[in-house]
This record gives C-alpha cells, sequence and structure tokens, in this order.
C-alpha cells in the first residue's frame, strides 16, 4: 500500500511539475509572437507632436549617434551652457530630415543607457498622459511632427515694448561655424542695428561640437545677438530655422512693421531697404523679394533639392521669393508661423514658407527689382540701387561697404 501510494505521488508530482512547464511555455509562445513589439520613443520635451515621419511616410529620418562631451569635460554641451532643460532631443541624438520616394522601411533602434532609463520611464509616461489630451490628429509628415518650440537663447531685450517703436528688424540665417561672417556683417551693414528703430540679429541652430560651443558663448557673451532655436544646424533644417525666426517674431517682436529674412552671404542697402519700408508702410498681407514663377519640383533623386511626390504632388510650385532675402510685413507672421507647423515638411524652405504656405494663406507676393538676390558685378550703381546682392564673401563686405559710403563711387 505505502508503494502504490508513493509512486502515485511521485506520478502526480511530475504532472504537476509538467503542467506548469506547459503552461510557461504557452505563456511565451503567446507574449513572444502576439504583443507588438514597440521602439523607444526618442526624448521629446513637448508632446508626441515631437515624433518625426512614422515608417509608413515617403519622407525618413536620419538618426546619426553622437558622442557627447562628459560631465566633467571641461567643454560645456549646448545644454549646459545655456541652462536648458527641454532640449533633451538635441542630447541624445543628432536629427536631420532626409527626403526619399522609397517606400522600404527601416527600423531604427535607439540606445538607452541604464543611467537615462529611469529619466526615459518618466518621458514616456509624460507622453501617454498628455497624448489623452490629443483631439486633433497630427500629420506625421508635418513640420510639427519635428519643430521644436522656442528658443534655447531668445534675448528678447532686442526688440524693446515688442518692437512698437522699431520699423524693421533684420534677422539673418547664419551656421555656427560662420563667426568671419558674422564679424564682417557687424563691422558694415550691422552697424545699423544699433538705432532704436532697427534690429539685426543672427539665428542659429545647435551643434554637438563643444569647442564651437565655446566660441559661440564667448560671441554671445561680448555681443548678445545671436538667437539660437531648438533644432540642429543643418542644411536640410533651413526651414525649421525659418519657422524658428517666425517664432522668435511672434513672441517678441510682434508689433515691429517689417521683417527681413536673409542670409549670411548677403549683402544689404539697409538705408535703401528703410526707405522702401517707409514707402510701403501701408501695405499689408505681402512678402517682398525676387518672385520666382512657374518653377517645377525636381524629381530626380540625386538632387540635393530633390522632392518626392508625396511632399508635393503637383507639377508646378506656387510663386515664390527666393531665399536670399525677403521681406514680411509684421501682420502675416504669426498666419505664416501657424500654417507652416500644419503644412508637409519640405526643406527648401523658400518654396516651402513663402510658396506653399504663402498661397494657401492667401498672401501676396510682390516682385521688387531692388532684391538683386544673385552675384553681380560690385559696380557702385548695383551697390547703391539694390536692397540686397548674394554671394557676397566676408571680405568683400567691406568693399561693398566703402562703395555705398564713401562718397567717391557715384553712381551715373
Amino acid at each position: 500500500m505505502y508503494q502504490l501510494l508513493h509512486f502515485r505521488s511521485r506520478s502526480l508530482r511530475t504532472l504537476i511539475l509538467g503542467l506548469i512547464c506547459l503552461t510557461f511555455y504557452a505563456y511565451y509562445r503567446t507574449t513572444y509572437y502576439d504583443v507588438p513589439q514597440y521602439n523607444v520613443p526618442r526624448n521629446v520635451s513637448r508632446s508626441t507632436s515631437q515624433e518625426i515621419y512614422k515608417q509608413r511616410s515617403n519622407v525618413t529620418i536620419e538618426l546619426r549617434m553622437s558622442s557627447l562631451p562628459k560631465n566633467d569635460s571641461p567643454e560645456l554641451s549646448i545644454v549646459d551652457t545655456y541652462n536648458v532643460q527641454n532640449v533633451s532631443n538635441l542630447s541624445n541624438s543628432l536629427i536631420t530630415t532626409q527626403s526619399t520616394s522609397s517606400s522600404q522601411t527601416t527600423n531604427v533602434s535607439i540606445p538607452v543607457s541604464k543611467q537615462s532609463n529611469e529619466k526615459s520611464q518618466t518621458r514616456v509616461e509624460k507622453i501617454i498622459n498628455e497624448t489623452k489630451d490629443v483631439s486633433v490628429p497630427l500629420n506625421e509628415c508635418s513640420a510639427r511632427a519635428i519643430y521644436e518650440a522656442g528658443h534655447m537663447v531668445p534675448i528678447p531685450e532686442k526688440c524693446p515694448n515688442f518692437g512698437k517703436e522699431m520699423d524693421l528688424v533684420i534677422i539673418i540665417m547664419s551656421a555656427p561655424t560662420h563667426l568671419e561672417a558674422r564679424m564682417a556683417i557687424r563691422q558694415t551693414w550691422g552697424h545699423f542695428g544699433q538705432r532704436s528703430d532697427i534690429s539685426i540679429l543672427f539665428m542659429l541652430g545647435a551643434t554637438m561640437d563643444s569647442k564651437v560651443e565655446t566660441i559661440l558663448r564667448k560671441e554671445q557673451k561680448t555681443y548678445n545677438d545671436v538667437i539660437r532655436g531648438k533644432f540642429l544646424d543643418s542644411y536640410s533644417n533651413l526651414t525649421l530655422k525659418t519657422i524658428s525666426t517666425l517664432e522668435w517674431v511672434d513672441n517678441y517682436c510682434s508689433k515691429v512693421k517689417f521683417l527681413l529674412k536673409t542670409d549670411d552671404d548677403m549683402f544689404i542697402n539697409v538705408p535703401r531697404l528703410q526707405a522702401f519700408t517707409i514707402k510701403h508702410a501701408r501695405d499689408k498681407n505681402v512678402i517682398f523679394g525676387r518672385l520666382a514663377k512657374k518653377w517645377k519640383p525636381i524629381r530626380n533623386k540625386k538632387s540635393k533639392y530633390f522632392v518626392s511626390q508625396a511632399q508635393f504632388k503637383h507639377a508646378v510650385f506656387p510663386d515664390f521669393t527666393t531665399g536670399p532675402a525677403y521681406l514680411l510685413s509684421s501682420d502675416i507672421v504669426r498666419k505664416l508661423y501657424d500654417a507652416a507647423l500644419d503644412q508637409t515638411y519640405l526643406k527648401l524652405e523658400d518654396v516651402f514658407v513663402t510658396g506653399i504656405v504663402a498661397d494657401k494663406l492667401g498672401i501676396k507676393r510682390t516682385h521688387a527689382n531692388e532684391f538683386l538676390n544673385k552675384k553681380i558685378s560690385y559696380s557702385a550703381c548695383n551697390v547703391q540701387r539694390g536692397i540686397s546682392i548674394h554671394m557676397v564673401k566676408y571680405s568683400e563686405q567691406f568693399d561693398l561697404w566703402k562703395k555705398l559710403f564713401d562718397g567717391k563711387s557715384k553712381c551715373k
């Protein structure tokens, strides 16, 4: 009897153990094959609208991991430099947009260190909580999906009283490494920024080069005329730079009469420009510049200016003002900023802002002969009669400045 009970007990134990093993195996199979696998989202400081271009979009994201300076490094990172807490998307990866028409999808994995794991969990929880309040579906290819609002260095004091007493603010698109170009402008036509009715500033994005950041920090301390947006400074992000400019003017200089957006390889005849703004002081809902008409999108994938069908499906772009320099009446700044965020992103910033978005809003684009926006001979007449000259090297700014004001170079 004892042997029989012992046999049954051993068999029972074996049966129970087998059932347990079978249960775990079934659970493993169900979990592994049936539960969706999620990638770790990149750090964001706003909401899920910051996630960039899902895999089913025809626009992909290039994520390039970059090693940042360690905390004990004598060179400070951009976050440390300006004590900004809401630029975590810049502290872990470099983000640039790249156009493509390929339908293939690529899984991008982002390594998360043990030290940042707890912070990542907190951010994910924050995203989930904020998502509950989102009632409008997000266009995953829109500028809003990749644009980080706000400025790391805003310098609002450069537009006192929101620009109420100012006629003109000039914001120059510049790259972090273009120190010589900025210095040449400061020593020539940038002098007009010292007037109370004109403000001349530079717009830069972020850089992950700690040495460049050290130089920029010293430059900012000396001149205090550089706005820093929350985007990686690159060619593909020029549209983000212009959107950041619109946001800055809307936030800090909304009462100014006109905004000139230009580049750091331009010579601007500021007296001529100011006379132009006085002449058109009553004009509203308008962009002045060199008008480009009936330009067609380039569909060649190898081209720097490639535009896919998904980004812009029509055969011809709306008329737009070319990017080296254009003038906006201040009443359209907020409208352009808001509408640009909801438009499918395009890295051709002049086509995007002054063409596609402006056309959608019914904003007039007016050709002005004074906006040359091209490489021309540096004759006294060209310099004195024009507003903007393109492709000017920083060493050439001084020659043009001399021809404008020396009193000897007469235009006949």
